[in-house]
C-alpha cells in the first residue's frame, strides 16, 4: 500500500523524502497517536501474508458454491437475475437450484437472449448436467466473471507501477498496469488489458480487449458478451478495514441495451495459503460435456 498524499498536520509537515518513500516503496504511514486520521488516497488492498479476502454471497455469508452479483446502489441498473419462473432454493450445505438466467431481461440484445434461453433449456432437459462455472471446470475465468467463480480467497499485491489480483484457486493471476493509457493495439484475450489508477481511496481498473470465447461469461447465468466488452471496476476497503467492496460498470453495445452495474463483497479473514489445482485428469463426473479439460499447446515462457 502506498502512503496517503498528506499527513495530519499534528504529525508535522510532509517532506519530499516522505513523498518519495511513500510512492516508491509503498510504505504504510502511521499517523501519530490521537491525531485525526486522513482518508488514504490509496486503499490497503494488500493484506499481511496470513490474511486474504473471502468471497461473500448476497446474504453476507461465505460463497461456498459460487454466487451471483449483488445489486448496485439505486438508481443504477443492476445485473441479470435468476429466471423468476425458477426461483433459487437451497442453503450453504446443499447445492442450490441451477443458475437459470432471466433471458427475458430487456437489457439483452436478441442474440444474447436467445443464447441464454438455449442454455437454460439445455440444463432443464438434462442435456447438460450442471451449469458451466469456469474455475470449477478447469477453464480460465474472465473479467469481471472471475470474481464469482471461486469460494477460495483472493489476494492483492500492490507495487509502484502494477497491482496484481491473484486467486488461490488454480493460482490465477491478473495484472493491472498503473497507467492512464491503453496500448495502441490490444490483442483480445481471456483477461484483456487492464490499466488502473488510485482515486478517492479506490483502485479504479479499466479493462478492454476481452475475447468473446465460447466459455467466457460475465456471471453464473452464462450471460455472454462480444469483443466490445468494456469493464470498469472500483475496489475499496470498508472504513473498518474488514471488508473489500467492488462496484463494476459493464458496457457492450452489441450485447446490452444500456450499461450494467454489478456489486460484490469480500471479508478479511486469516488464511494459510494452500495449493489449489484443477486440470488433473480427463473425466467428466457432472456430465458437463467439457471433456477434455483445456490443455496448453506450448509453454508460456
Amino acid at each position: 500500500m502506498i502512503a496517503p498524499s498528506n499527513l495530519n498536520p499534528v504529525c508535522g509537515p510532509r517532506s519530499r523524502l516522505a513523498r518519495l518513500a511513500g510512492i516508491l516503496l509503498g510504505a504504510v504511514v502511521a499517523l501519530c497517536a490521537g491525531g485525526a486520521a486522513a482518508e488514504p488516497a490509496i486503499p490497503g488492498l494488500m493484506l499481511p501474508s496470513d490474511f486474504g479476502w473471502t468471497p461473500l454471497n448476497s446474504r453476507g455469508t461465505i460463497a461456498r458454491y459460487g454466487t451471483t452479483w449483488n445489486d448496485p446502489p439505486a438508481p443504477l441498473r443492476g445485473p441479470i437475475h435468476q429466471d423468476p419462473k425458477y426461483p433459487l432454493r437451497g442453503n450453504e450445505t446443499r447445492m442450490p437450484t441451477p443458475a437459470l438466467g432471466n433471458w427475458q431481461d430487456p437489457i439483452l440484445k436478441p442474440w444474447a437472449a436467445a443464447q441464454m434461453r438455449q442454455s437454460n433449456e439445455d440444463l432443464l432437459s438434462g442435456k447438460v448436467g450442471i451449469p458451466f462455472r469456469a474455475q470449477s471446470q478447469c477453464w480460465p475465468g474472465c473479467v469481471p466473471g472471475n470474481h464469482l467463480w471461486s469460494s477460495e480467497p483472493m489476494y492483492f499485491i500492490q507495487k509502484p507501477k502494477e497491482a496484481w489480483i491473484y486467486w488461490q484457486r488454480d493460482q490465477i493471476v491478473r495484472r493491472i498496469m498503473l497507467t492512464d493509457r491503453h496500448s495502441e493495439h490490444v490483442k483480445p484475450s481471456w483477461y484483456g488489458e487492464s490499466i488502473g489508477h488510485y482515486e478517492n481511496g479506490e483502485l479504479v481498473v479499466d479493462t478492454i480487449g476481452l475475447a468473446a470465447n465460447k466459455y467466457s461469461f460475465i456471471d453464473d447465468f452464462r450471460t455472454p458478451h462480444t469483443d466490445k466488452l468494456h469493464v470498469v471496476e472500483h475496489f475499496k476497503v470498508s472504513p473498518d478495514g474488514k471488508f473489500l467492496e467492488l462496484l463494476v460498470k459493464v458496457e457492450d453495445e452489441d450485447t446490452f441495451n444500456e450499461p450494467m452495474y454489478l456489486a460484490k463483497r469480500w471479508r478479511r479473514d486469516k488464511y494459510v495459503w494452500a495449493e489449489s489445482f484443477c486440470a488433473e485428469n480427463n473425466i467428466d463426473p457432472f456430465n458437463s460435456n467439457l471433456v477434455p479439460p483445456p490443455e496448453a499447446k506450448q509453454a508460456d515462457f
